[in-house]
């Protein structure tokens, strides 16, 4: 599962070898060149993880971040010039989960970025075994099984079931889960979301009439519904 980050800033250069380094990494990159940019992003996208400037034009970094946390629990690492340990120290109050100050080394952010979202991400690692009537999903092994029987999931299917199980009892919009499975160029294809949904419901029921465990906002997203129960892997 390739993870998403949002990197703000509206310096050219600093998007395009961020950009770079982290698609080298294996990540997908959208950006924005401003507070108030990102904060449209927001609207549609649920990154994994945001890469701030601080000083930009319009609404500054400290206060993007403040509207962020308004919005989603996304975590943020603050990158600018600014070095004074007065703006470090106010970044990370204001719930920053990193500062990186220019310039900087490509490798170092992107090793901070893996060790954030390490920190912060208890979306899918670690969850262990999410129980439904007839149905275990098991997200530790990447095994689910239906009535007691194993069920091979594509890897699509899997992905797709990572993100739903990700952020489970949550809404996620069409456009979120477009983007982080398929890429940003992707997240307008909502008819090629609905046919792999369909693929994996029918592989996650339990018998001919049953509801399933999969629930469809119509043209908004879809929920993976809490389960009554679960173990810790």
């Amino acid at each position: 599962m390739r993870r998403l980050i949002l990197v703000v800033d509206d310096e050219p250069a600093i998007v395009r070898l961020v950009r770079a380094k982290l698609v080298a990494d294996q990540f997908q990159v959208i950006t924005a060149v401003s507070g108030e940019a990102c904060l449209t992003v927001l609207e549609n996208e649920r990154p994994d993880l945001i890469v701030l400037d601080l000083m930009m034009p319009g609404i500054d970094g400290f206060e993007t971040l403040r509207r962020i946390r308004q919005i989603a629990p996304i975590p943020v690492i603050m990158l600018t010039a600014r070095a004074a340990d007065a703006d470090k120290l106010r970044g990370l109050q204001s719930g920053a989960d990193d500062y990186v100050t220019k310039p900087f080394n490509p490798d170092e952010l992107a090793a901070r970025i893996v060790a954030v979202l390490r920190r912060t991400s208890g979306a899918v690692s670690g969850q262990g075994v999410l129980i439904y009537p007839g149905l275990e999903i098991d997200l530790d092994r990447r095994q689910v099984r239906v009535n007691g029987d194993d069920v091979r999931l594509s890897k699509t299917e899997w992905e797709l079931l990572e993100q739903l199980a990700g952020n489970v009892g949550k809404v996620m919009l069409h456009g979120e889960l477009l983007s982080r499975i398929w890429g940003p160029e992707f997240r307008d294809e909502s008819h090629y979301l609905r046919t792999w949904v369909s693929r994996l419901r029918a592989k996650l029921r339990t018998g001919e009439g049953a509801e399933g465990v999969i629930t469809t906002y119509q043209g908004i997203g879809y929920r993976l519904d809490a389960p009554a129960a679960s173990e810790q892997g």
